[in-house]
């Protein structure tokens, strides 16, 4: 098994790459995740080749040409034209909507082109103001609607912000390290090390680290 610091994994529910897209806008329409851009170093992670490399193989095999799927997913085409060629920081409500438009879920565009199984993606899918602060995209398998586990850090002063999910939509939250304060539409939780909250996300929430140290805490989306 990974070390603890490391041990969630995410799952969404997988539906095959050539599946028709119905099923993924019946159960996801609509997903809005604020500004989350992956990396904002000067290098380039193997996440962004990933999605550069995911994104072309499926376009091309949807039978789209860069404008159509431009136009479909609500980006520019400089924009699509830039991430099929990895010169680009790409937010993750870009990627759910690329892969609303192309008909598959999230993992399909990050995980590594040559993997065979999608228990195993281990890439970082979003980098904070600081380069400790990020949340690692492990593994993805199927469930009955949409499970999600995800491993963030998040340093001192560090946040991050998110749009409300659809209805029916919850959150799991277990603090491993030190204290996240969590801000809801209309109230204020802190949870400490050890402690866990479980919320709807179908409202605007932000997430905070107002300790002196890092913040550790395993992330479960449910729908």
């Amino acid at each position: 098994m990974t070390p603890p610091e490391v041990c969630g994994m995410m799952a969404r529910q997988t539906l095959p790459l050539a599946e028709p897209a119905a099923e993924w806008h019946s159960t996801r329409a609509a997903i809005v995740r604020m500004g989350n851009i992956l990396h904002k170093s000067n290098e380039r992670p193997d996440v962004l080749v990933h999605v550069a490399t995911n994104v072309r193989r499926l376009r091309q095999a949807a039978g789209l040409s860069q404008q159509a799927l431009a136009d479909q997913a609500g980006v520019s085409r400089r924009m699509l034209v830039n991430i099929e060629k990895g010169d680009v920081n790409v937010s993750l409500s870009t990627l759910d909507r690329l892969a609303e438009a192309l008909g598959v879920l999230f993992y399909a565009l990050v995980q590594p082109p040559d993997s065979e199984d999608s228990a195993r993606i281990d890439e970082v899918a979003w980098v904070g103001k600081h380069p400790a602060s990020r949340a690692r995209l492990l593994a993805s398998k199927p469930a009955r609607q949409e499970v999600e586990l995800w491993s963030w850090s998040l340093e001192p002063g560090d946040s991050y912000e998110s749009a409300a999910d659809d209805t029916g939509w919850h959150e799991m939250l277990v603090v491993i390290e030190g204290t996240l304060t969590l801000e809801l539409a209309d109230s204020e939780v802190t949870i400490e090390a050890g402690d866990f909250h479980v919320y709807p996300s179908d409202q605007s929430y932000r997430y905070r680290n107002e300790g002196p140290g890092r913040l550790r805490f395993i992330r479960n989306v449910v729908h």
